[in-house]
């Protein structure tokens, strides 16, 4: 009996990229932009049902909910071809309609406000469902709804629904250029601390790496952010093959995670895809002749094998995440789980898992097993293939916490401004927090320019104080915690 999922999709990111999923989804499916089940599509070993449910019609309907605090890119969906796939009941937009500006304290005190018409739409997809495993979250970790109402709704899904699972597919900042939005730093920290605590999983998905595979391995010079966004739903629909196609292991999330976390709090993974080819990137939008006419043109067909495959998921160049910077520490693999997709001889799994520990390609954790978990599953028979086998890694590895600690530099490096920590301060959330986390013990005053004159590291101390403690009446007294936990680059034993 196939276990429901309930897709979250938040702010401007999370909804284009779970836009670029649910076409993915469709395609593979054969399902039309309009729900209905194409002609073609004749064979009856998928399940559907995890992800969609069937209307009176028997059309399918995404169990999706589509959430944004500014209507732009909602608007681009409902006028996109797939307007009639989603259920409008579904939709929540804010009446304002003026977003969060950028700032996480803006989108999480709008979701105190409206949290109970977003959790009517959940708790009725919810009570839809005969066995409801969980939730995924699509966000972005870096902006204002995807942040701030993000952390949120975090927050009250574990209240809410304390038994099932929250897997996130979080999009963390490009490293290697300076963002527009001075509070980027703190926004992800915020949104940081709420992942840790609050999800089960986290998938990682890595603009830095994202724009650096888009470039070297599908030779786009400069990726657009729809071209991205069909890189991510590639690696989102090839994470839930095995719900999809169900085989004899790995058929649930709980299968998948289990494999992967060894403790809770050591649940932020990477993921790795090959072979990538163009193709991928708009075969959704194309009709079945075009399809197999593009095939024809592609330039990257390879033999593959499930050797080669498993081989190339361990190279760096291949991995969803910037993994770089951090070269004089020994980082090393907790676990790993491939899923390969195509025609496989379960003994050349067996002989590829030999090959990769005797040539010791991956560094494991010296105080675990060395965990390589393989899920074999179908590919969609609607979607044609220019190979024979591909694979999908996805990893808990030491160096996440490289990634995760990249705001904390970042914010430490810029330095908070009277005007960034009033921009905080005019939120609920942190009104009446920052006068007593920055000002000297010889200064009780208002935060101005006299302030200005501490040093960066006084000030940032005291504004990471009420950043990752904001409820807490006196910050002071677990801030050396924090400091030393992120410092290290742990957030929470995360390394």
């Amino acid at each position: 009996m196939p276990r429901e999922i309930i897709t979250l999709q938040l702010g401007q990111c999370g909804n284009q990229i779970g836009f670029e999923f649910w076409k993915q989804l469709c395609a593979e499916h054969g399902i039309s932009p309009e729900g209905i089940v194409e002609e073609f599509a004749t064979e009856g070993t998928d399940r559907k049902d995890v992800f969609f449910y069937q209307a009176d019609d028997e059309h399918y309907i995404p169990r999706a909910v589509l959430l944004d605090l500014e209507p732009r890119v909602i608007h681009s969906i409902l006028n996109s071809p797939y307007a009639n796939l989603y259920n409008p009941e579904n939709i929540y937009l804010s009446e304002h309609g003026g977003g969060a500006g950028n700032n996480w304290a803006s989108g999480f005190s709008q979701g105190e406000k409206i949290h109970e018409d977003i959790f009517d739409i959940i708790d009725r997809e919810a009570d839809g469902s005969d066995s409801l495993e969980g939730f995924v979250l699509c966000h972005s970790i870096a902006g204002g709804t995807g942040s701030g109402l993000g952390s949120y709704l975090l927050e009250r899904l574990n209240d809410r629904y304390p038994k099932k699972l929250v897997e996130t597919y979080s999009v963390f900042p490009n490293q290697d250029e300076m963002s527009d939005v001075v509070v980027q730093p703190y926004n992800s920290l915020l949104t940081l601390k709420r992942l840790t605590q609050n999800a089960d999983c986290v998938v990682v998905l890595d603009n830095t790496a994202l724009n650096r595979i888009a470039t070297d391995r599908l030779h786009i010079q400069n990726p657009s952010f729809s071209q991205i966004n069909q890189l991510v739903s590639t690696i989102m629909s090839a994470s839930t093959t095995t719900l999809r196609y169900p085989g004899y292991m790995n058929n649930d999330l709980i299968g998948l995670i289990a494999s992967l976390i060894p403790t809770p709090r050591l649940h932020f993974l990477m993921t790795g895809y090959t072979p990538l080819t163009t193709d991928q990137s708009d075969v959704t939008q194309r009709s079945k002749c075009e399809k197999l006419l593009a095939l024809k043109r592609v330039a990257s067909v390879r033999k593959t094998t499930v050797l080669d495959v498993m081989r190339r998921l361990l190279q760096p160049k291949n991995v969803m995440v910037s993994t770089g910077r951090d070269r004089q520490t020994n980082h090393c693999y907790i676990a790993i789980l491939n899923i390969i997709q195509g025609e496989v001889d379960p003994t050349q799994v067996h002989k590829s898992l030999q090959r990769i520990r005797e040539r010791k390609l991956a560094n494991f954790i010296p105080w675990g097993p060395a965990s390589i978990q393989v899920a074999l599953s179908r590919k969609s028979p609607y979607l044609p293939s220019a190979h024979r086998v591909s694979g999908l890694m996805m990893a808990n590895h030491t160096n996440i916490s490289s990634v995760s600690a990249f705001p904390l530099h970042r914010g430490q490096h810029w330095g908070p401004t009277a005007a960034i920590l009033m921009s905080f301060q005019l939120q609920t959330v942190f009104s009446g927090g920052f006068n007593k986390a920055i000002a000297s013990p010889t200064d009780k005053g208002r935060v101005g320019s006299s302030q200005l004159g501490h040093s960066r590291a006084q000030v940032w101390s005291g504004v990471l104080s009420v950043l990752l403690h904001p409820w807490c009446r006196s910050p002071r007294s677990r801030l050396q915690q924090d400091s030393l936990s992120l410092a290290k680059g742990s957030l929470g034993s995360m390394s």
